[in-house]
């Protein structure tokens, strides 16, 4: 709240490890679902008070691979419970505040689950999202981001490019007497996002 500059995009990331089963120790990082909820909030609160120009988008709990997570269970760690239906009450919970305080939200737990083959394709080790898992992340957010009544839009596409100005450094066209600028080209990346 005291610097000159406010963020214009703050995205809000929480749930994964919260939403794992209480250790019987009392120990770890288990954050009881309505601790989580006050918590969340409390973020929300903090980052509205922040500017009227911050846009916030919450992503939701995940869900994971629940074989994977036992099977990749590590003999330095004690219990891990981690499951989806845990996943999935942090991830309502924060959906169903998120629509409360009338912030946006992608709800990862549907996102990530609508391939056939989520489990196996999305992670890495059952938690962890794998590239393709990430690109599912991005274009939910992108989504979010086009479709976003928010003046001015933050959208990528919408944004002015920050060397839009053709320059003689630039690539020489084909004519041998203008350059080209590439500040906008876009076929060179893997994924054409939208």
């Amino acid at each position: 709240m005291d610097a000159a500059v406010q963020p214009s995009l703050v995205i809000v990331y929480f749930g994964g490890n919260d939403s794992m089963g209480p250790h019987s120790s009392g120990l770890g990082p288990h954050v009881p679902l309505a601790e989580y909820i006050e918590n969340m909030r409390k973020i929300a609160t903090y980052l509205q008070s922040l500017s009227e120009k911050t846009r916030i988008i919450f992503l939701s709990c995940p869900p994971v691979n629940e074989a994977k997570v036992r099977e990749n269970t590590s003999e330095y760690f004690s219990e891990l419970v981690r499951t989806n239906a845990l996943c999935q009450s942090y991830s309502e919970a924060c959906i169903k505040l998120c629509q409360e305080m009338g912030l946006k939200v992608v709800d990862l737990f549907t996102a990530l689950q609508e391939k056939e083959d989520w489990m196996d394709a999305y992670f890495t080790d059952g938690i962890h999202l794998s590239a393709e898992g990430s690109k599912i992340v991005v274009k939910a957010i992108l989504k979010v981001l086009k479709e976003a009544d928010w003046d001015p839009c933050i959208h990528w596409k919408s944004l002015a490019t920050e060397f839009a100005e053709d320059s003689p450094y630039d690539l020489v066209a084909a004519d041998g007497k203008t350059t080209l600028n590439p500040s906008e080209w876009t076929f060179h990346w893997e994924n054409q996002w939208d």
